[in-house]
């Protein structure tokens, strides 16, 4: 066990198309700009960096696209936002792979796909 490790503070997704996602997320999402390079993203997330980087490391792998998400990141709003959400999503064309739903667990939730097939979700706590 890490024992030093006491938060998660940086969460990255990794891009085959750069400036594709950067322009995504920064339509999708109201979140400041923390840094910005030719190859990088990161945008201040709440309590967390979400970061965008471009795959060019021989360890990044392959992109997962919609066979094979690589990530999947929750983004929490009120109840009734959720299905707010879910309209603007609709409106702008993002491909919506779970219209909101109660599930068991206690969450409201939407899911849906950024342009490289990672998956997505608003939710609530109901």
């Amino acid at each position: 066990m890490l024992q030093s490790v006491t938060a998660l503070t940086y969460s990255i997704v990794l891009c085959d198309d750069i400036d594709l996602m950067k322009t995504f997320y920064r339509n999708l999402l109201p979140f400041p700009v923390a840094t910005e390079t030719e190859t990088s993203l990161s945008l201040e997330a709440g309590g967390v960096l979400l970061g965008l980087r471009l795959r060019e490391r021989d360890y990044d792998g392959h992109g997962g696209g919609t066979e094979s998400p690589g990530v999947q990141l929750a983004f929490l709003v009120s109840p009734e936002e959720v299905a707010t959400c879910h309209q603007q999503l609709v409106d702008q064309g993002i491909p919506i792979l779970e219209p909101p739903t109660d599930q068991p667990r206690g969450h409201r939730t939407v899911y849906f796909s950024d342009p490289e097939g990672n998956v997505l979700e608003v939710f609530a706590e109901v």
